[in-house]
């Protein structure tokens, strides 16, 4: 399978309007070379004339976690961290939790436990979204105060110490590891790596993942001769300016280097980080580290809570990939909401990654990218 043979699938829907523009990228290994092969086709903007290239920039937005999650696994490997230890060492902000009685209601009791590393890298932290389960008070609040709910904003956020502050004044909604809730457990885990390694995140990203893997267009400042411009749908389902280029979001040094979706990258520096993964880590990871990322952490019961089925749909979640089981065989990776999509089928040791920068992400789009893919895994 080529990159060309993907696109097929998914050129049809660019020409039809669905997206401006769409690259595709497949990583494969023919014999004992792995290649990573590159395809695109479109353009930057609705109705405009300049063609998406291969190498564009854009925004990753969720599909940061992956990065931030492996990130995780190193600093514990170098012993700055433990995995199984209370993030109060770190954030003393978040020791002593409260937790509310009813996500309705504002009656609190004590927290069972501390929050752990793991339970952010699993999502289990207590605090994220809560989809169609009716009024949180605390939710209006966590966004009245601006701890960012909604499209990644790099400009949007105060800096961490204050972001912690503003969250730390708030009750979990769920006891820590009870509920998988997305996504603001990142957004802590961002700010504890940064800590334990006594630099700023993007520093610590770069040295221990983005450099040895060769991803030199990843980081939470874009390329400005290589961006393109990120549009979201208004109430007519017509394509509006989200962030440009000259005026981009992402051309400074954010406050808060968000874990959550605060990078800009390539869709061929995800296929490395997807290779290393396949890889068995590539000497960056242990394969031991891998398998725990890849690997499903949740229970039956978390997989189908209202809080976790808009966003896992019946998967599961590893460490910053969530995981699911499908006639390909197993599948891991994750969507970011301004429309980048990265899965790998590690029994064929392929990884494949869809960009495009609509928010929220076109569903036809995604849909034909990846039953595109396993039709090819699986004839």
């Amino acid at each position: 399978m080529d990159a060309d043979e993907v696109l097929a699938g998914v050129a049809p829907l660019v020409a039809e309007g669905a997206v401006p523009g769409a690259i595709v990228g497949v990583r494969r290994r023919d014999g004992a070379a792995a290649s990573i092969d590159l395809a695109a086709a479109g353009v930057t903007s609705p109705g405009g004339d300049v063609a998406l290239r291969t190498d564009a920039v854009v925004r990753l937005s969720s599909n940061t976690k992956p990065l931030i999650a492996a990130l995780a696994l190193c600093l514990a490997a170098d012993g700055l961290l433990a995995l199984d230890e209370p993030v109060d060492r770190l954030v003393p902000e978040l020791a002593h939790r409260r937790v509310l009685v009813r996500l309705d209601g504002e009656d609190v009791v004590p927290a069972h436990r501390p929050i752990t590393v793991e339970d952010l890298l699993t999502m289990r932290m207590g605090f994220g979204f809560a989809v169609d389960e009716g009024p949180c008070p605390v939710l209006d609040r966590a966004v009245a105060l601006g701890l960012g709910f909604g499209p990644p904003d790099p400009r949007g956020l105060p800096g961490p110490a204050e972001w912690l502050a503003r969250f730390a004044g708030l009750p979990l909604l769920d006891q820590p590891g009870a509920a998988w809730r997305y996504e603001l457990s990142y957004a802590v885990l961002g700010v504890l790596l940064a800590r334990a390694a006594g630099r700023p995140l993007g520093e610590v990203l770069t040295e221990r993942i983005l450099a040895p893997l060769g991803m030199t267009a990843t980081g939470f400042v874009a390329d400005p001769t290589r961006l393109v411009p990120a549009f979201a749908r208004d109430e007519d389902d017509a394509l509006v300016p989200f962030d440009g280029v000259t005026d981009s979001h992402w051309l400074a040094p954010p406050a808060f280097p968000d874990g959550r979706g605060g990078l800009a990258g390539t869709a061929g520096d995800l296929l490395r980080f997807a290779g290393m993964l396949l890889d068995d880590g590539g000497g960056l990871l242990d394969p031991a580290a891998v398998a725990a990322m890849t690997t499903d952490h949740l229970t039956p019961a978390q997989r189908v809570a209202p809080g976790a089925v808009p966003f896992l749909d019946g998967g599961g979640w590893g460490l910053g990939v969530g995981v699911v089981g499908t006639a390909a065989g197993p599948r891991y990776g994750w969507a970011g909401g301004l429309g980048t999509l990265w899965y790998s089928w590690p029994d064929h040791d392929l990884a494949a990654v869809l960009v495009t920068q609509v928010f929220p992400p076109t569903a036809s789009v995604f849909a034909a990218f990846t039953a595109t893919v396993e039709r090819a895994l699986v004839r």
